[in-house]
């Protein structure tokens, strides 16, 4: 009789209940294959963790751009205006074409020049002064909705200047504390150029989360800023920000007309382009390296399935007998590696969800078991661990390790559906 012309029992159809009870009872561990558990279990433990890991890596790494690029662009302009022909005496006239463009936000003036800073502590440090209006600080709401202590309220006329929580941590400093700027950008005298030294009271002390912003940025009054770095009645730059930060090339030619003068054009890609192409290709490199955890998983999958063939040889045979087809023993070993996968996959989605929503918890209990900083502040410039889970990213990770955990299943399958009674009854 052809293989064809062999029924299954009682002509039941392909994944059939029979299929299913005897794929699970095959899955089911007994005390003369237990080793066969074992490496089933390392299977599932294996796709389990690959999984959960690729989803919790995948996420780590999402949330630390999205938070990187909202701190980033939250106090600098998605665009950078600078002059080309001469200084920005213009700006408010500049500012206010600008402005009238469609897609742009707001748009500011900014002096900015680097210092040495000293505080009550410390030998010092170096600076960035950013030279703003009140009302233009109220316009950055990562700054003006983060203030610790203070208030920008009268900022302009105040004679003081804010500063990040770090700086004022690392050189001791409280509100109406002196901070002291040292510019090399001094007055010119009979011997050269004189260092300008000058003291200014801390009004207010914010937070932006980014540690190398809190620990470096001094804000000080547009006003204050222009005599202080010789820049009276002038601006360095103008940032201008765009309802779409993706959408800066299409905004680049009527800014340029709004201008009505020479200029030079940066946006935020090109200011950071080195460092947002290495975040990529990390993230890239990472997914292909823990991809590989869930291929060993599935290659445990293939050697457990040989050997659960091999150990089932008579029950082929017998089954085969009793009117299985060749398809029938391909299902019912398909099913069993599949459930596999299936199950290890649905395990590690629900362990990497959990983790990922639970990351910054998770940080700080290990921070506190192990008595040290995890995730340091200084070294990876954000004060938490965010993690953002991105659905095609997620769904892709699932699919992979499904294909994955069938491919594995096809060989042993096929090879169990290749025995025939008589050549079945040799592996007992």
């Amino acid at each position: 009789m052809s293989d064809n012309a062999v029924t299954a029992p009682n002509g039941s159809k392909p994944f059939s209940a029979y299929e299913r009870m005897i794929a699970w009872r095959y899955l089911r561990a007994r005390r003369k294959e237990t080793f066969i558990s074992v490496i089933a279990g390392f299977s599932f433990t294996g796709i389990m963790l690959g999984v959960a890991t690729l989803i919790i890596v995948m996420a780590v790494m999402n949330g630390f751009r999205a938070e990187l690029l909202t701190r980033i662009l939250g106090i600098n302009g998605h665009v950078i205006m600078q002059p080309m022909d001469r200084p920005f005496d213009d700006y408010d006239a500049v500012i206010k074409r600008v402005d009238a463009v469609p897609g742009v936000s707001f748009a500011i003036p900014v002096v900015e020049g680097q210092v040495l800073a000293k505080g009550n502590v410390g030998a010092g440090a170096g600076a960035l002064v950013r030279g703003l209006r009140e009302e233009d600080i109220a316009k950055l709401q990562l700054v003006s909705k983060n203030v610790r202590q203070g208030t920008f309220q009268g900022f302009n006329t105040a004679g003081g200047i804010a500063i990040g929580t770090r700086m004022a941590e690392n050189m001791g400093l409280g509100l109406g504390d002196k901070l002291t700027l040292i510019s090399p950008d001094g007055d010119v005298t009979p011997l050269g150029m004189a260092p300008r030294v000058k003291s200014y009271p801390v009004t207010a002390i914010f937070e932006i989360g980014m540690s190398e912003y809190d620990a470096s940025i001094v804000l000080m009054p547009l006003e204050e800023s222009q005599l202080y770095f010789n820049q009276e009645n002038k601006v360095q730059s103008i940032e201008i920000f765009a309802d779409n930060p993706d959408n800066v090339d299409a905004l680049k030619k009527p800014i340029e007309d709004a201008a009505q003068r020479s200029i030079l054009l940066t946006d935020w890609r090109q200011r950071n382009q080195t460092f947002f192409s290495a975040l990529q290709v990390e993230r890239n490199v990472m997914f292909m390296i823990l991809t590989l955890i869930v291929l060993v998983a599935a290659l445990n999958i293939i050697s457990g399935l040989i050997m659960l063939v091999k150990d089932k040889g008579h029950d082929i045979a017998i089954l085969r007998t009793m009117g299985a087809t060749r398809n029938s023993i391909l299902r019912i070993f398909l099913m069993t590696g599949a459930a596999i996968g299936v199950t290890g996959t649905i395990a590690g989605v629900v362990l990497g969800v959990v983790v990922c929503l639970n990351v910054e918890r998770i940080r700080e209990f290990f921070s506190w078991v192990s008595g040290t900083t995890l995730f340091n502040p200084e070294l990876y410039f954000l004060s938490t661990l965010p993690a953002k889970m991105d659905f095609n990213e997620t769904f892709s990770v699932i699919l992979m390790a499904l294909v994955l955990s069938f491919l594995a299943t096809l060989f042993p399958a096929w090879r169990a559906a290749k025995l025939d009674p008589v050549e079945a009854l040799r592996y007992e």
